[in-house]
């Protein structure tokens, strides 16, 4: 069964931000290769939520350094949220 880790991100800065959003789209999909699907949300001018889904919680506990890595060295960070859980639909 699939599983989704939803990380909310909230920026100091609409910069920040920015910088989040290009950065994202430009590597996640070489940084997170064994993600299934990766979306990106601008929710406003500060917070960015990425959404990602695995084969499996083995295939996502993979891609925890990469992603700790790239939120603790993000200096334009205040605050993270994240949640993980079964995909129970998956309607494309």
């Amino acid at each position: 069964m699939s599983v989704c880790r939803i990380t909310t991100l909230t920026m100091k800065s609409k910069k920040g931000a920015d910088d989040m959003v290009q950065n994202y789209v430009s590597t996640a999909a070489s940084k997170f290769p064994e993600a299934e699907q990766l979306l990106q949300i601008r929710a406003d001018d500060t917070t960015v939520i990425a959404i990602s889904l695995y084969e499996d919680y083995a295939a996502m506990e993979r891609a925890d350094a990469q992603r700790n890595q790239s939120i603790d060295t993000n200096n334009d960070i205040e605050s993270v949220d994240k949640k993980v859980g079964t995909v129970e639909l998956n309607h494309s």
